[in-house]
């Protein structure tokens, strides 16, 4: 069952024949006709149902059932079947073909063995009339069997290669078109982009790492040169620090302060080990993030937040104190019989308490905004 499945196999692979092989394989048969003069010539692949005559001689049908058919019995031995008069041959007395019309009365096949020993189809010739095959006939359809074979398997390995040359070509494609969108949007980020190999050199770079390296030291990066020639000696050595760490596998984030032309500006770095498919460490990629304005950004807020706490102390020392003195002269008044019960008292005790009031609030909306 096994060497069936194989079998079948095998006979997938030749049974969508190009035009050109198909009329080679028609020459065969022609040929094969002529040499052992009968009128009848087949070239056939046998699947699991069907025999199907992929050249033919003689006969109008492209098929016929493969139970129904000498060539079943051919595929299953190596040598020649000739059999000289079906009608005494019990194994095809009762054969449709024989019985009935055309009443083959005389045939003989070969099997056409592949290269890996699968047996996929015959050439056969036949005739209405008994009859028997001469030594040199019988060795002839012998070699145009070898030379079917040789058609049918050059026939597969062309197609074959032209498939796997599609599929190259499709996977081709497909690479370029991947990499023009993973180059569009490398070249397009704003932030430094470097990749490099284990012993420093540069293998990529975008177009904010060549900016970058042209604003610094006006001179360009280049492919396969090593990243040290673009740093100064002591930024070289705290490189090679957070290098030779990312390539033992462990990653790094750090900041810096470089000079880009005239402007001092921080860089945000990050050095990641970049592994193969076996996790083999085999470069490190360096990632830098402007963070200048994020900088500057949190000094200014520092500095807000700073002249608010001198707000803050400011009204919280400076102005409450007057108003605290106020607080206490008004006591004293109170406590003098004479202006105890004046209206006026009253009215800037009450003057006093609500800026007392107001100047608390703003002290505690400071704080907040201070400490959140």
């Amino acid at each position: 069952m096994h060497h069936e499945y194989q079998r079948l196999l095998a006979v997938n692979r030749f049974k969508s024949l190009t035009d050109g092989i198909g009329h080679d394989l028609d020459n065969i048969a022609q040929l094969a006709g002529q040499i052992c003069e009968m009128p009848v010539t087949l070239i056939t692949l046998i699947d699991d149902k069907m025999q199907w005559f992929k050249a033919k001689r003689g006969v109008i049908i492209d098929c016929n059932e493969r139970e129904s058919s000498f060539c079943n019995v051919t595929i299953a031995q190596d040598n020649l079947l000739m059999v000289t008069d079906t009608l005494a041959d019990e194994r095809f007395a009762n054969l449709p073909v024989v019985i009935n019309e055309p009443h083959v009365r005389f045939y003989a096949g070969i099997a056409l063995t592949t290269y890996d020993g699968h047996a996929v189809g015959t050439i056969c010739v036949l005739d209405v009339k008994p009859g028997t095959l001469n030594e040199l006939q019988q060795t002839s359809l012998q070699t145009l069997a070898k030379q079917a074979v040789n058609v049918l398997e050059l026939n597969w390995s062309l197609r074959s290669l032209a498939e796997q040359h599609d599929n190259c070509q499709a996977q081709k494609h497909d690479i370029e078109q991947y990499a023009m969108k993973l180059n569009a949007v490398f070249n397009s980020s704003k932030d430094i982009h470097i990749l490099l190999n284990k012993h420093y050199q540069i293998l990529a770079f975008n177009r904010a790492a060549q900016a970058y390296a042209y604003n610094s030291n006006s001179q360009p990066l280049e492919l396969n040169t090593s990243l040290l020639n673009y740093v100064s000696p002591v930024r070289g050595k705290r490189l090679l620090a957070y290098f030779n760490s990312a390539i033992s596998g462990l990653a790094h984030q750090t900041q810096w302060q470089v000079q880009s032309g005239d402007a001092t500006c921080w860089l945000d770095v990050f050095f990641t080990p970049v592994s193969n498919e076996e996790d083999e460490v085999i470069g490190v990629a360096i990632n830098a993030t402007d963070v200048t304005l994020t900088r500057k950004h949190a000094a200014q807020v520092d500095e807000q937040n700073a002249a608010l706490q001198r707000i803050a102390t400011f009204q919280s020392h400076e102005l409450r104190r007057p108003v605290a003195s106020l607080m206490g002269i008004i006591d004293l008044i109170k406590d003098e019989p004479v202006l105890a019960d004046h209206t006026y008292v009253s009215m800037m005790a009450a003057a006093v308490d609500e800026l007392d009031y107001k100047i608390r609030g703003i002290v505690k909306d400071a704080e907040s905004t201070i400490y959140g």
